[in-house]
């Protein structure tokens, strides 16, 4: 593609409707020095300088849709607390469809507390419920889910699965059920508790550990043709089209049923991995759910994982950046 197409594939993002299914979450980050050792314990003292709070989990994925410009509808369980307010508004100001998200009095909406000094955690506090949500709340869940469909046709769906209990065994089957008879693609980022439920679904997104626990092999040395034994084994086991893996450091693998392709990294100055998987998934849908072309959704979200690892804590990808590095790097 030349610079032209390139714009002209960043445009089309805003037209481009992405809905996201799965466990939201509040990140709060406490930043202050540290400058002496407690005499009360061998642990660091943080002066406290200032309180932030942002998006994470599946609501950080939907963040980096929003910053690409797609219209972004969440769908989740929180609780009826202070910190999913918190999150309903950091959302709405995002240009974010929150209408969709299902309150419950039974659960809480979960906070992951960072301290952070000298720009290094040093301690995360997390607060949550991680079983399973209830029938009534799938229920409820699965009935916004399916009104979204009918009344915006998304071009796309993605499923972001935190084991923290909103996608359960039933929501996953019935939401990639709907999709499938819709003729909606999916894209699905998994977490170990549920990793086989995901049958059917378009795009297979682990990372390389998420491979090994869940299907319980070792992989060896990452090459063309051991990445190859792990999509077939995946296939078996899913019937899924298209795997996409990220490998860290050795950049992502993808395949489909007439290709497949190991696309190293570019080298970074990393800062902070949190939220590189986040944006990954998020990139790479929203460019497949536009051109139906792994080979450049693939390339364009190894590109943009690379970028937010040079930031600290989780943040959304930069549109301007990402498409003046993609045009930098990839234009022939």
């Amino acid at each position: 593609m030349d610079e032209k197409a390139f714009l002209a594939l960043f445009e089309s993002f805003t037209n481009t409707k992405i809905g996201v299914v799965g466990d939201i979450m509040l990140d709060t980050y406490w930043w202050g020095n540290v400058d002496r050792i407690s005499p009360e314990a061998p642990v660091p003292i943080v002066s406290l300088q200032r309180k932030e709070i942002r998006v994470g989990g599946a609501a950080n994925v939907a963040l980096n849709l929003s910053a690409l410009g797609a219209p972004t509808t969440l769908f989740a369980v929180i609780g009826q607390d202070t910190e999913g307010t918190d999150l309903i508004g950091l959302l709405k100001e995002e240009g974010i469809n929150t209408n969709y998200i299902y309150s419950s009095s039974d659960r809480i909406t979960t906070n992951k507390v960072r301290v952070m000094g000298r720009n290094q955690q040093m301690m995360r506090l997390d607060h949550e419920h991680t079983n399973d949500i209830t029938y009534k709340e799938e229920d409820a869940l699965l009935a916004n889910f399916k009104a979204y469909v009918e009344a915006e046709n998304p071009a796309l769906i993605i499923l972001e699965d935190y084991n923290k209990g909103v996608l359960t065994a039933r929501t996953i089957e019935q939401i990639l059920a709907y999709c499938n008879e819709k003729g909606i693609p999916t894209s699905v980022d998994p977490k170990h508790k549920n990793f086989l439920a995901y049958k059917g679904c378009t795009i297979f997104k682990p990372n390389l550990k998420e491979v090994k626990e869940g299907l319980k092999i070792q992989v060896g040395e990452v090459n063309v043709e051991n990445m190859g034994k792990v999509h077939a084994a995946l296939k078996e086991s899913l019937g899924h089209q298209i795997s996409f893996i990220t490998l860290s450091e050795h950049g992502v693998y993808f395949a489909d049923h007439t290709k497949q392709k190991l696309i190293p990294t570019h080298i970074r100055s990393i800062a902070d991995v949190s939220g590189a998987g986040d944006t990954v998934i998020a990139v790479a849908s929203l460019t497949y759910a536009s051109t139906k072309d792994m080979t450049l959704a693939a390339e364009i979200s190894n590109i943009a994982g690379g970028l937010v690892c040079e930031l600290v804590g989780t943040a959304p990808i930069n549109k301007i950046d990402l498409q003046k590095e993609v045009i930098k790097l990839l234009v022939k």
